[in-house]
């Protein structure tokens, strides 16, 4: 991988900029522990160019364009999660509300055609992949997503009448008659 000329170019390259990218990068990520592994992850990164690294024209640039990128995949996978206040929680008789409605769900399902309730089968009570549903029945993509829409949007329509639902200002489900 490596050959006489691409460590010196890189080893010259390194010292020249490591101290700026070490500050660039601490400055971003607030712990310098951290920082200090993305700059390795960074050298590791220009080592394995070998030397391709060498007739780069701006060795700078390409160490900043390739910190900023290595700091933004970090930065994506690390996401910090942030449990809800209990006040934000949904009501329980919301809830219940919602989880009885499935009782409607059969005798609607049964009341849509043959490709509506086999898309709305398959996809969102089973599961599958829209990808795999496109590919079992020789389907693009974008024709099974468009096809399980329309199923929903009938399926939505038809529980709403047939079920007699009620939404409430904020678009949830206030209340139904059950229709088994």
């Amino acid at each position: 991988m490596l050959n006489g000329a691409a460590p010196n170019c890189l080893t010259t390259a390194w010292a020249s900029h490591a101290p700026e990218l070490r500050g660039w990068l601490r400055h971003r990520l607030g712990n310098p522990a951290e920082a200090d592994d993305l700059l390795q992850d960074l050298f590791i990164k220009a080592l394995r160019q070998g030397e391709r690294f060498c007739s780069v024209q701006n060795a700078r640039a390409w160490l900043f364009e390739v910190a900023r990128n290595t700091l933004a995949d970090r930065l994506r996978v690390a996401r910090a999660t942030v449990d809800l206040p209990d006040d934000l929680a949904a009501p329980a008789n919301e809830t219940d509300t919602v989880d009885t409605l499935t009782a409607c769900l059969p005798r609607v399902l049964s009341e849509l055609t043959a490709e509506d309730r086999e898309v709305i089968t398959l996809c969102d009570l089973q599961g599958m992949p829209q990808a795999e549903f496109a590919a079992a029945r020789g389907l693009k993509l974008s024709a099974a997503k468009s096809r399980l829409q329309r199923a929903r949007q009938r399926l939505k329509q038809r529980m709403t009448v047939a079920c007699q639902v009620q939404i409430d200002d904020a678009g949830h489900v206030a209340d139904f008659v059950p229709r088994l």
